[in-house]
């Protein structure tokens, strides 16, 4: 079965930088969209940005203007640039994949914490 696993999270000042990359373990068909979510503790599961297959992109507002979502040369493969991180910030960041037929994928998600 395919998998997504994500990278790049870790622990940064607020006002720094991460780059997180998701990369899928093989191939996956009728990909309407690829996006991070983050949930944070206590929190619901919550939108950052998608971009579907024609290159839309779309963001929450809290994170407009700081986090940029792209798309990578190699099939399936999406990546979120985070500048000025902010300790609200601070959440478990998931790949997702949203399908036209099928089921969505999710990754296993990666640890992005923010000190201020």
């Amino acid at each position: 079965q395919v998998q997504l696993v994500e990278s790049g999270g870790g622990l940064v000042q607020a006002g720094g930088s991460l780059k997180l990359s998701c990369a899928s373990s093989g191939s996956i068909s009728n990909i309407a969209a690829m996006g991070w979510y983050r949930q944070a503790p206590g929190k619901q599961r919550e939108l950052v940005a998608t971009i579907t297959r024609d290159g839309s992109k779309n963001y929450a507002d809290s994170v407009k203007g700081r986090f940029t979502i792209f798309r990578g040369n190699a099939e399936n493969t999406a990546y979120l640039q985070m500048n000025s991180l902010k300790p609200e910030d601070t959440a478990i960041y998931f790949c997702n994949v949203d399908r036209l037929f099928g089921k969505d994928l999710w990754g296993q998600g990666t640890q992005v914490t923010v000190s201020s």
